[in-house]
Order: C-alpha cells, then structure tokens, then sequence
C-alpha cells in the first residue's frame, strides 16, 4: 500500500492516550495529530457519559476547551446531528433491493440521480447527504467483498482517493460507524477498507477513533488473511494494514504475532512485527528475530514448521525486492552474523605459517559475549537451510563459513559452538566450494585436533568437541555414512535430509589428511577415560569413540592395546548406568574371542587380567559390603565387571568350535577366581537398584540362569523375599539405634558350652535374625563350625529352627562359599573317618558328598533342610560344570585328534554324540544315586523299628487298603496287627515323619524338572515298604503311569512285581482314566505269565502280586470279573500241578468258583461263614508253594469280598 506513503499515521503516544483517555497527554498532540482523532472527542464531548465523577466533569470541559480551537469540529458536530435512524432504514432497504437484484447495479436508495462525480457531490453536499454518499459507497464496496467468495479486488473509489476529502471521508466513515454498529460491524468495515487505496490510512484512523476495538479487528483480519501473504496483492495489502495498525500500537505487536502462528496464515507479517520490533531492554544474547524464526522451524508443531517452510520456499521463487519481507529477514539475519564476527578475514590462507594462536594475528577468536549469539545463529541457518530449504547466497555462504571457522574461547558454550559448526560443515558441505575454503576447512579442523584437550580441562566439561571428531573419523573409515548423517542431526537438535553422496568430499579430506585409521587409533587410547561416567553425561564422549573403533576392529589392526582403557573406564562408572556401557563391554569380548582376519588369528585384544578383576572385588569379596571400611569401587563397576567376566566365559564356550579351527585357545578364568566373587550378593544389591542399572540387573539374571543355576533357585527367590520384604525392613525400622550387637567369639563361646548354655545360644541367635543378610556375613564362619554340636542330644529344637532360619538369610547373599563351609561342618566325626576338607570344585564334580555326612543329620530335620537345599543346588550346579567342561574340551579334543590321526588307518574320530551321551549318563547316574540315597534314608532304622515305627503307618489315612494288601505277602497275613495297634499316634509327628516330608518335597521337584529320572529310578527299584510313602508323598508320582506298560515288559520277574506293586497304590490314589487302562494291561500280563513261568518262579512272581488285585478292585470295580477270573485260572493251574499230592485241593477250588459266580451275595455274617479256618506258620512253611499259592487266592479273595461289603 504504498499509496498511503505520504499520509500522517496516528503515532503510538496518540493511540495510548485515546486508549486510556489520558486528557492531559491528549492535551499535548499537535493539531495534526488531534485532527486526526476528533470524530470521537467530539462525540465524546457531545453524548451523555456514563461516568458521572467530578473528574470525568473536568476531563470533559478540557476536552472542550480542546475542540473549541479546532474548525473542523463543526463538520463533525453537524454530522452528529442527523437522523441516523431513517438513514439506517434507508440503508437497510438498499442492502435489501440489491439482495433481491443479485449485485447487479440498482438505483440507489440513499443517493439518487448525482449529477457530479462522487468527489465533487461529496463538496457540495450537507451533511446528510454526506453521510449518505459515504454510506452507500460502503455498502457497495462491503457487498461486492461478500459476493468476492475470497478473491482479491481493489475497487476504484473516487471517494477514497481524492486527497483533498480524505479527512473529511474519514470523519463520516469514523461517525457513520459509531451511530450505525449492528449495520456497519467494525470488522466487516475494516475488510472492505482493504479493498480501497488509503484503506490502511482509513483502518489505523477507523481503529484509533474506536480504540478498544483493536484486538477485534486484528483477529479478524488474521483469520480471514492467506495462508501466503506474499504471494498476492491482497496479502501484502492486508500485511501492510495489520503492520501499520501494529506500529500504532506496539506494545500488542507480540500477541498479534503469537496470532498469526496460532491461525498459520500471513507468516510475512510474523516476520514483519519481529522486524519492526524493538524491545526496552535488549537481549545481548540472541535477537528477537532468530528465537521467533527458531522457534518456528525447530519447535514441536509440525504444521507452524510446514507453513512457515513453505513461506520461505515460495519467498525464494519469486526475484529479489528489497520490499519482500523475506529478503528484509535474510538481510537483518546476515548483518547480526557480520556484527558478531572476529576480525575480517580472507579465506585465502597462505601457509601453515600463517595459522597463530588464538588472539594471534590473522585469526582472532569469537568475543566470548557472541558465542551463544553464534550458536543460535549456525542452529537457525541450519533449520533455514535443512528444514526450510534456504539456498544461501554468495554473500551468505561466505560469511557462515567465516562465522564457522572462527575459534571461540574455552568455555562450555565454546565447546557446544565447535560442536555445532562441525556438524553443520558435515550436514551443508556445499558452503565449501573454493579451494581456498577447503583449506581454510582444513586448517580449522587441524585446530580442533589440537586444542580439544585444552578446551575440556578449560570448559570443565567431560563431552568435547574431540570425542565427536574421533567418532565422525571411525564412521568415515568403516563407511557407516547413515550413522554420521544420524549423529548430525542428534547434535543439532533437527531432523536434517542429508544425502549420503553429498559427504564424499568429507569422507575424503578425513580419511586421508586429517584422521587416517592409525592416527585415529593411537588418539583415542590416549584420550582421557570419563569420570564418574553414568547416563546423567550426555553429549558424545570417549566411550563412543571406542565403542565404534572395537566394532571396526581398528585395535587389533593396527595393534593397538585398549585393554587398560577400557578396565579405567569401566572403574569410572556410577549410577545411572550410561546406555553406552554394556554395549562397549560386549564387543570388547568379541574383540578379544574373534579375530580379525582368519589370515591372523593372533589380531585379537587382551582380556582383563584376574589380579585386576579381583583388585575390584577385594572389598567386596571376603566381607560382602565391607562395612568396615570405605568401598573402593562403586556397585557399577563390580557389576560391570562380574557381567563382563559371565559374557566372557559363555562366549568362549560358545565360540569353541571356531577357535578350535584356528588352533586358538584363549584362557578361561580360573574356578578359584570365580569362588572368591559374591556373585549372589551383588545380584542382590542389583535388584534393588534396577532403575538406575538398565538393562544390566536382567542380562546379569540372564547369564545366572545358564552358567549358575544353582544360584538361581525358585526356593532362593521366595526365601530372599521372606528376608528382604517389607515385614523385615519395618521391623529393623522399629528397632532402636543403640541395639546392643554380640561378637564372634561370643557366639562360638555360646556353641561350645551346649547344652548347658542353650538359652544364652538362643539370645544371641534371636539377636542375630535381626540383622540383614549383609550384617550376618561376618557370623558365618562361627554359625557353619558349629553345627555339629547342634547334633548332640538334648538340644532344643528352637536353636536348630533358629539356626536354619539364620542359614537360609545367608543363603541370600554368599551360598557358595556358605555351602562348602557346611559342608565340611557336618562331616562325620573323626574318631570314625578322617575328615577331608572339600572345596567348591570337589562338591560341582561329585555332587554326592553333600550326602557322606554324619547320620546323625538324617533325623535331625532343620539341618536336613539345609542339606537338601545344598544338595539341589550342587546337582544343578554339576549339571553345568560339566556341560561347560563338555563345550570347552570337546572341539579342541576333537581337532587335536584329527590332527594326530592324519594318515592313521582305524583310529576314527570319536563321535561328538558319544561324549553327550556319556555327559548324561553320569548326569543320571548322580541324580538316581542321590534319589536312591535319599529313599533309603526314609527307611526307618533298627532302633526306630524296635521303637514301633513303621513306614507303611506313615500314611495310614490314604493307604490303609494297600497296607492292608501287602500284609498277604508273608506267609503270616495278619501277624502284624498286633505290631501296627500297638504303634502310638505320636508316631505322625516324628522326626523321621518330618525328614521323610523334606525329601517327599525335593523328589517332586526333581521329578517334576526331569521326568526322566523318575523313570530310572522306578526301573532300578527300591524298597517295597517306601511304595506307600512316595506315591503319596510325591504328587508327581502320577508320572508313573506312563512308563509302567514298559516296565511290565522288562524281562526281570523283580522288576514286573515292583511294576504291579507300585501300580496298585498308583490306582488308589489316582483312580483315572489312565490308571484304569494300565491295571488291565497288568491284570492281562499276569494271566500270560501264569501260562509261561514254571513253578518255582510261578511261586515267586504271584505270592507279592496277587495282594495287589484287591487294591485294584477297590479302586475300579469293573475290574471284579478280570480279576476273579484270573484267580480262578491261577488257582486250577495250581490244583492240575498238586492234585495227586493234596485231597482238599478240589475242593478248595470248587470254592473259588462259587465265590467266582456269586462274589456279592451274603452279608457280613455270610462272609465269616466263607472264611477259611487259619493254617499255621509251621504247616504254611511246609506246605508246598502252589498250596501257598491256593491259601493265599482264597484269602485274597475273602480281602476283595471284605472291601465290597465295607463300600457297600
């Protein structure tokens, strides 16, 4: 609108005052300027106010004495004095008829017939008419905008443009707006306006004269306004008017903007307001304009970042003009960038000679003032140029490049300022386009290589500026262009496009002049390791930089040894645990297993040695936490350490048949390090700590589970939250601080004296199980010597529970170390065998000697709780060991065999699925010896024999029919209930009871882990007086049932008896389906071995088998005709074979049949009459055995018919 150019505009100081209607400043204005302002002081002067005050009274008569100077102010009141009303009416009906003719020109209600021009009409016309003219040429221009449906126009308006009358046009549009609001809406008004020349000129004054409309208006004019206001004349037209409206009144410049971005349209103006902008106080660190236009382009609202890039893609399309608000924005932003450059320079560099210290002649550094201004400059000219697709100028490019180039001094801000240009260098190579630039380039980045270690001791920062040099120079060697291009854009905080092929010019200047693979390398073993290092250090650092030369393998290449860098850096770790840590540890042990070439397979870096690895358990190791000292090492670093050392290992064992090609065996950590790290403990304390460690506490759980799980017991875990849970840590709260803390000695003075001393024993336990875990660790050596004494009689139970409860919180944190101590404690005495003292490598070979302790612990069951739970373990822990043993021997085994055997006829190789099958079974030869053990130990002994206790009481309640059953297998059925009443009921509570649970227990978890050795041991066969207790002390014992079909076909007679013995009490206690189905097999094999076994075996397999058809019967009564036919069968193949020998045979067997084919009739009483008179010992004993066989079916056949009648 540059037509409005030479008209005086309503400066700020006069808007202010008409807003506050500040008389005294009103008072002040020039005559110009209160010209400009009188249509609303004269109707201000004229209309009843509302304000009623004193002052207001006299504000009034100033405001009058004001106007009274002033000529113009008589126009105005007799245009104050018309009949608004009719000419409303009148102008209503005019909007009407050109409703009606559809915009089509129609007569004129408000002025008819004008013989003149509008200009001269408007000269020679009264008041009235005036205001009708104005009005009706507002209404034309208002209803051809409605009619526009968004097009721009510019209506040709004598009216508006005859200079002479533009004061007068304004104070009739400023009244007729004032009397007329519901016709003539201010907004609607101020839309037309910008469809006439001097419509801006019109709008400031419409808007001065109706102040508290501002806001209004300029919401308005923003939202109907283009999403490009640079595109159209209407958009500079209306950024124009809004620009000037905002000069007027500055101090709402800043929400006019922050509309603008909230509607997304007319982003010139944004531009415009920012430029026009002037702050009372100036911010020396970044202008108004670079925080608008970065806001913009790098805030969080893609569509603000979409429509602003598009304003400055289109901007850049069309030719340069110095009014275009996009060029006013380049060239404000390249004058703040020359301001805050150092010295002029040329980029011609003459020579390296050339190049001067900072301050030196030549290249002087950037004021330490400027460099936050840099910064936020470079990130700006980066968004303009990534995001917004700005082509730099000639100009422009040249001083970037300067303002990149300079050196700023040693401050963290510096340090972030190199950062930056450095990436934008790599993300816009483009800006280097001379020889001489590149050079310059050259020489800069030459300096950063020097000066970075000088920059972070200076800037005291741990992430400079040489760590990313180092890394960039890695990517470049190993071609990993993505991850530089994903670094550049990390660092400048923007996602930038940048193509690959564009960084070859940089690949090339890195990789041969400035960083070359062994200058990389030899830099970054020397650079400092972090300090402290944990995830709160962001930036790039040293370990980045190693990270990528270990996965490049740039080390070993160029033989470079890391090792010592990378164990002071995992020293100098702190929680939270930096992201960067596990992954350096894990390609560091790549490094060190795998070579770098098959050509060389000696290129591999040096493992950390054991001395360094224990010189950071030390304190840790003997005294858990070291509560004694101060702890050298911090919880990172031991679990780093300890996660390193578990990778290692499962690597190498991994990585044996690779290494056995190569003929290369790298050395395994020795067992006796592994013992002395509390690898439970620190796990513990991992636990506790797993927010800050990442995903360290579940790798660490992870490499647990495969190469200790005997460390990763179920048990352990529930227990540890018995110890650790929330009612232990309130009652350690609620004790008192001065809790008084027994020694060692005390507690070993109190073991020796028992039982004497047992209830001072017993304080000092109860005091103990108030420590934690980590607190009893110095008490175990006194807790584990003594337990033997605890086997001595008369000790009372509540030492030894105390006692297990104490083992079990130790358990937590040192198991393997408190195992072997056990063990060695509760050894059998001296006087019997000389004792051994074992250690941790004997126990994971033999797992069995946990077993070979004194008797004595067999019926003491709160130790045997603890050797069971020992025993566990070392069987899983054996099951490891050799399984590592296996991976570690067998390849290197196999190739040095091979090698030996080259050119040997008939010395094969040895089968590698020999060697497994050989692994497993030793494995169940030790699991079935242990479980054999352990069943025999459920026995009772000789003494509790002649005690009265009986293993087949033991259950009386669930097996009392079996029981009842294998009393037929003697010759004396009943001989035994005199044994059995006379048991007492305390019999239940026993210790024996109590260790027979115990082991119930453990064999059903070992059973449930590998059904397999279930198997085995039912086809070894144990006792037939434990049947009673492990199919219902074991709930897995269902199991059974799917390998009894195969143990019934063995050939072994023992096994076949053991196989029925064991089904009988399998189908009362688990009448299934499945039961039902093996019973009749049996019943089926037992009427085909009757026709094949002779007579002595006959004797042998049917005297212990037929007891078992009762149980059968009873849990399945369909089986009453499968089972009295088979014993009718067995009982006339015994008759054919004594019926010359014995006359009461026939009759005997004419009785089974009878019982055959009426088995239900009769009652009780019926029942005593079918009883057999008793045969005693000495005529059963010389009986013949198919006689035995023939009294022993009858009496089978009474217990059948007795247990019908008893379900009945």
């Amino acid at each position: 609108m540059t037509d409005s150019a030479g008209l005086q505009f309503v400066s700020p100081y006069a808007f202010e005052a008409m807003q506050k209607v500040d008389v005294q400043r009103l008072a002040a204005l020039s005559d110009p300027e209160l010209r400009l302002l009188l249509p609303c002081l004269v109707r201000m002067a004229l209309c009843a106010p509302a304000d009623q005050s004193q002052s207001w009274a006299q504000d009034k008569k100033l405001i009058l004495r004001l106007l009274s100077g002033v000529e113009a102010v008589n126009s105005i009141v007799a245009l104050l004095s018309v009949d608004f009303h009719a000419l409303e009416q009148d102008a209503r009906k005019e909007q009407q008829l050109r409703h009606k003719a559809g915009g089509s020109n129609v007569e004129s209600i408000l002025v008819s017939q004008l013989q003149h021009g509008l200009t001269l009409e408007f000269e020679h016309s009264d008041p009235l008419r005036r205001l009708r003219l104005t009005l009706s040429e507002l209404l034309t221009i208002m209803s051809k905008v409605a009619d526009s449906n968004g097009e721009f126009f510019l209506k040709s308006s004598e009216l508006f443009e005859s200079p002479v009358y533009l004061e007068e046009v304004a104070d009739v549009l400023c009244i007729l707006q004032a009397e007329l609001p519901s016709l003539l809406p201010i907004v609607d008004v101020a839309e037309a306006l910008l469809h006439v020349r001097n419509g801006d000129w019109f709008l400031c004054l419409l808007v001065a004269n109706v102040p508290d409309s501002f806001n209004e208006v300029c919401r308005c004019l923003i939202k109907n306004g283009e999403r490009q206001d640079e595109e159209s004349v209407g958009g500079r037209r209306r950024t124009e008017a809004l620009r000037q409206l905002c000069q007027m009144n500055p101090s709402q410049a800043l929400n006019i903007r922050a509309m603008v971005v909230e509607e997304c349209h007319l982003p010139g103006l944004g531009v415009a307001l920012t430029l026009d902008y002037k702050p009372d106080t100036a911010d020396e660190a970044v202008s108004p304009l670079v925080s608008y236009v970065s806001g913009l382009l790098l805030g969080t609202n893609s569509k603000v970042r979409t429509w602003f890039s598009m304003f400055i893609r289109n901007g850049q399309q069309r030719k340069r003009e110095s009014s275009s608000v996009l060029w006013q924005m380049r060239r404000q932003l390249l004058l703040e960038l020359v301001a805050i450059l150092p010295r002029s320079r040329s980029t011609h560099v003459a020579n390296d000679g050339d190049v001067d210290e900072e301050g030196g002649s030549g290249y002087s550094g950037l004021r330490e003032e400027h460099v936050v201004k840099a910064g936020a400059l470079l990130r700006l000219y980066c968004a303009l140029m990534g995001i917004a697709g700005l082509r730099p100028t000639d100009e422009e490019a040249e001083q970037l490049l300067q303002l990149m180039t300079s050196r700023p001094p040693a401050t963290p801000a510096g340090v972030r300022f190199v950062s930056l240009s450095f990436c934008k260098l790599l993300a816009f190579p483009t800006l280097v386009s001379t020889p001489e630039q590149e050079q310059l380039m050259v020489m800069w980045l030459s300096w950063m290589i020097k000066e970075e270690e000088y920059f972070e001791s200076a800037a005291g920062v741990s992430a400079s500026f040489g760590e990313m040099l180092l890394l960039v120079a890695m990517y470049f060697h190993s071609n990993q262009l993505s991850s530089i291009i994903e670094l550049v854009c990390s660092t400048l905080g923007m996602k930038i496009a940048i193509k690959p092929s564009s960084l070859s010019k940089m690949k090339t200047i890195f990789t041969q002049e400035i960083f070359t693979e062994q200058v990389v390398t030899a830099h970054a073993v020397r650079v400092a390791v972090t300090n402290n290092l944990s995830a709160n250090i962001s930036g790039f650092l040293p370990i980045h930089c190693i990270y990528q030369l270990l996965r490049s393998r740039a080390f070993t290449k160029h033989k470079v040894s890391i090792k010592d860098w990378i164990y002071r850096q995992l020293c100098e770790t702190n929680t939270p645990i930096h992201t960067q840590l596990i992954p350096l540890v894990d390609v560091y042990i790549n490094s060190i297993l795998t070579p770098a070439s098959k050509a060389n397979p000696e290129a591999t870096n040096q493992p950390i040695t054991e001395q360094e690895i224990l010189s950071v358990f030390q304190a840790s190791s003997g005294q858990g936490d070291s509560r004694g000292g101060r702890q050298r090492y911090s919880i990172t670093t031991q679990l780093l350490i300890l996660y390193y050392i578990l990778s290692y290992e499962e690597n190498l064992l991994a990585s044996t048949k690779q290494l056995a090609l190569m003929q290369k065996k790298p050395k395994s950590y020795s067992a006796a390090l592994m013992d002395q790290i509390p690898i439970k403990y620190l796990v513990t304390q991992a636990q506790g700590l797993q927010q800050e460690l990442g995903g360290l506490h579940s790798a660490l759980l992870r490499l647990l589970a495969i190469n200790y799980p005997h460390l990763c017991l179920v048990e352990d875990w529930v227990c540890e939250e018995e110890v650790t849970g929330t009612l232990p840590l309130l009652r350690k709260m609620m004790l008192p601080r001065n809790t008084c803390r027994y020694t060692q000695s005390q507690l070993h003075q109190a073991f020796q004296k028992l039982p004497s001393s047992s209830p001072r024993l017993m304080r000092v336990l109860e005091q103990l199980t108030l420590l934690t875990p980590g607190d009893l660790i110095p008490y175990s050596e006194a807790l584990t010597a003594s337990m033997a004494l605890l086997l001595e009689p008369a000790v009372p139970r509540r030492v030894l529970q105390t006692l297990n409860k104490l083992w079990m919180g130790l358990n937590t944190v040192m198991p393997r170390r408190l195992w072997v101590m056990t063990v060695n404690a509760l050894q059998p005495s001296a006087k019997l065998l000389r004792q051994q003292t074992y250690t941790q490598n004997n126990l994971m070979v033999d797992p069995l000697i946990v077993l070979r302790c004194d008797q004595r612990v067999y019926r003491c069951p709160p130790l045997m709780d603890i050797v069971l739970h020992m025993l566990n373990g070392y069987l899983l822990a054996s099951k490891a060991y050799l399984h590592s043993h296996l991976k570690e021997t067998a390849d290197f085994d196999r190739q040095s065999q091979t090698v030996s055997n080259l050119g040997v006829p008939g010395q094969p190789d040895t089968p590698e699925v020999t060697r497994e099958e050989l692994k497993n079974a030793l494995l169940a030869a030790q699991d079935s010896a242990a479980v054999q053990i352990l069943l025999e130990v459920c026995l009772p002994t000789s003494e509790e024999q002649q005690l009265g206790a009986n293993p087949e009481s033991l259950l009386r309640g669930i097996t009392g029919p079996a029981a009842g059953r294998t009393e037929q297998r003697s010759p004396m059925p009943r001989a035994k209930e005199g044994l059995r009443d006379a048991e007492p009921e305390g019999g239940l509570l026993s210790d024996l009871r109590e260790v027979q649970c115990l082991i119930c227990c453990l064999l059903h978890q070992m059973f449930i882990a590998d059904p397999n050795i279930a198997k085995l041991v039912h086809f070894q066969g144990y006792p037939q007086a434990l049947l009673p207790l492990t199919v219902a002390g074991i709930p897995s014992m269902h199991i059974c049932l799917d390998f009894i079909p195969e143990l019934l076909a063995q050939p072994q007679l023992e096994k076949q008896i053991f196989a029925i013995q064991l089904l009988s009490y399998l189908c009362i206690q688990y009448a299934l389906p499945k039961s039902l189905s093996v019973a009749r097999l049996a019943i089926s094999v037992m009427g085909t071995l009757l026709t094949v076994l002779t007579r002595a075996k006959r004797f042998a397999f049917f005297m212990p088998t037929l007891p078992c058809l009762v149980a059968f019967c009873r849990a399945f009564p369909p089986l009453y005709e499968d089972v009295t036919a088979l014993l009718v069968q067995v009982g006339q193949v015994c008759a054919s074979d004594v019926a010359t020998k014995a006359r009461d045979i026939d009759p005997l067997v004419a009785r089974l049949q009878y019982l055959k084919e009426k088995p239900r009739d009769g009652s009780a009483d019926g029942s005593t009459k079918l009883a057999l008179p008793q045969k005693s010992a000495v005529e059963l004993g010389g009986a013949d055995p198919d006689v035995q066989i023939c009294y022993c079916l009858e009496a089978t056949f009474m217990d059948i018919i007795i247990s019908t009648l008893h379900g009945l």
